[in-house]
Parts: structure tokens; C-alpha cells; sequence
């Protein structure tokens, strides 16, 4: 299960993007994106310009209170992997906390793979996704949550 967030300012908790792919023997079952209204739908320009997303892409999307049973229903009881997953993982600790979840309920551990440390592991000295998927010929729209989480199962599928 690969997973990946976008913020819309540096507060954990704005996440405004979320994708997740489900692998199940070395194949892609199902695919999940959804934009999230982070609270305030504020955004600051600078986390804009990385991934393009806008207060009005996002100005009628859900809340993270509402997009939670469809994350839920995906990560439950399942390996996490993301590419830089401190952060990741993080973003979703913290935006639960803020929304009143408990984290054990998702029954996954608090620490994931990570492919940044695996391909750093594998020789790989710039081991940032665009750099990975260049070198691997994956294909790859960085900074669109679903795409990040693809080619980040496809990273993990192929170490």
C-alpha cells in the first residue's frame, strides 16, 4: 500500500491531496485520489507552486473528517510505504490528532518503508522520487498525490 500527501501550507495538518495505490502480489489493485479542504482552505504560494493545487480546486472538495473512512477502509491492517514517509506519516498522525482520531485505530505500524532510504540503500546518491523514477524509467507527474503514490508502489514493487 503506497500512500502520498500534499499540504497546502507547511502545517501538518492542511492536507489537501491525498493518493493511495494498493499492490497486492507485485500488482496494482486499486487506485484512490481525492482532493481535501484543509482547514481554513488555506494555502500559501509557495507549497502552490510545488503542486499546483488552489483554494479553489479545494474550496468545495471534502474535509479530512469526511475523506477519513475511505483512508481508513484502504491502510487498515496493511504495510504502508511511502517515499519520504516521515513526512507522510507524520501528516497523517498529526491531521488525525487534530480531527479526533485515534491513529491504533488504523492497526498499522508507526513506522513504514520508506523508498527514499531503501534506494539510498541501493546506491541511488540523489534518491528524490523525480531523480528514482528518471533513473528507472518510470513515469511520473510529481507533486500529484496519485501519481507520487504510483510510481512510489512501483519503486518499492521493483527493490
Amino acid at each position: 500500500m503506497a500512500i502520498d500527501f500534499e499540504t497546502a501550507n507547511p502545517k501538518w495538518t492542511s492536507i489537501c491531496s491525498v493518493g493511495i495505490v494498493t499492490v497486492e502480489n507485485g500488482v496494482i489493485t486499486d487506485e484512490y485520489h481525492a482532493l481535501i479542504r484543509p482547514p481554513g482552505n488555506e494555502y500559501n504560494w509557495y507549497n502552490t507552486r510545488i503542486h499546483g493545487i488552489t483554494e479553489e480546486d479545494t474550496e468545495d472538495a471534502p474535509d479530512f473528517g469526511d475523506i477519513y473512512p475511505e483512508i481508513k477502509k484502504r491502510l487498515y491492517g496493511k504495510r504502508i510505504v511511502a517515499h519520504n514517509e516521515s513526512f507522510d506519516r507524520n501528516a497523517l498522525k498529526k491531521t488525525m490528532d487534530e480531527y479526533g482520531l485515534d491513529y491504533s485505530d488504523l492497526n498499522i505500524s508507526d513506522r513504514w518503508e520508506c523508498t527514499v532510504k531503501i534506494y539510498r540503500k541501493k546506491g541511488f546518491r540523489a534518491a528524490g522520487l523525480q531523480n528514482c523514477c528518471n533513473v528507472l524509467g518510470i513515469e511520473l507527474d510529481h507533486h500529484n498525490a496519485l501519481s507520487d503514490a504510483r510510481a512510489c508502489a512501483i519503486l518499492y514493487c521493483r527493490a
